[in-house]
């Protein structure tokens, strides 16, 4: 395969952009990351990491980047007894959750990262939280540093953190098999199912364009979190996709 590069990448323009390019291709969400092998079993997994004792009975937990619900459904699957607020900055991702049959336990509120304080507040539900799951959100945001701060601050004090993510910056070899994946599969795929790659494209980018693991952890403990440390999942994702853990 013809080597291709993440050149001429302006990663914060792109990611200030990215919530219309989710709109965009909600419709199709459910049907592209289900072709994924792994990918609720790997949600599943770094929900659990959270370590919430008693399936989360009276605790309250915060999805943010919840897109159309898979994460939250992880959370709810392992932790039964929790109230979970499900957040995503896409309308039309939230449209295709929120057609999903939920608990009364379970409720979805739209809003970036960066305006929690401002949208929960309003909500009535501005925690603290006991627990908070970020699936593929961090590097996404336009402007990480702050988004994780806030994310932070809405913790509990002790209360865990579990950012789901990419990152083969560290690792020539992930960054090829990333590569590999992305051009044989994952854009093609997106082209025939939605029309347009411009999604799937951006995807490879900026996980090429991420934080290394080293950095990204150094990020959350910044953001004033403890106890930060990675742990891997399995499958061809191995050594792409990560649990970074913390706790406030």
């Amino acid at each position: 395969m013809r080597a291709r590069r993440s050149a001429g990448f302006d990663r914060e323009s792109a990611a200030a952009g990215v919530s219309a390019q989710f709109d965009q291709d909600a419709a199709s969400y459910d049907r592209l990351v289900g072709a994924n092998p792994g990918y609720y079993d790997h949600l599943r997994l770094s929900a659990r990491r959270l370590e919430l004792p008693n399936g989360g009975a009276g605790a309250a937990l915060l999805d943010v980047g919840c897109g159309t619900g898979l994460s939250t459904a992880a959370l709810l699957e392992t932790y039964p007894g929790a109230r979970i607020i499900a957040v995503d900055a896409s309308a039309e991702m939230l449209a295709k959750a929120q057609e999903k049959p939920w608990p009364d336990t379970v409720r979805f509120v739209h809003a970036r990262a960066e305006d929690l304080d401002e949208v929960l507040t309003a909500e009535g539900l501005d925690g603290p939280f006991d627990g908070l799951l970020a699936a593929y959100l961090v590097r996404n945001l336009p402007d990480r540093d702050a988004g994780v701060a806030v994310l932070v601050d809405h913790l509990a004090p002790g209360a865990p953190i579990a950012v789901h993510e990419y990152s083969v910056a560290d690792s020539a070899y992930a960054r090829a098999v990333w590569t590999a994946v992305c051009w044989a599969v994952i854009i093609p795929l997106g082209r025939r199912v939605t029309g347009d790659a411009s999604l799937y494209r951006y995807l490879w980018r900026s996980v090429l364009a991420f934080d290394g693991l080293a950095r990204l952890e150094q990020r959350l403990r910044d953001a004033g979190l403890r106890e930060v440390h990675t742990r891997p999942v399995d499958g061809w994702q191995r050594g792409i996709v990560h649990t970074v853990l913390g706790r406030r």
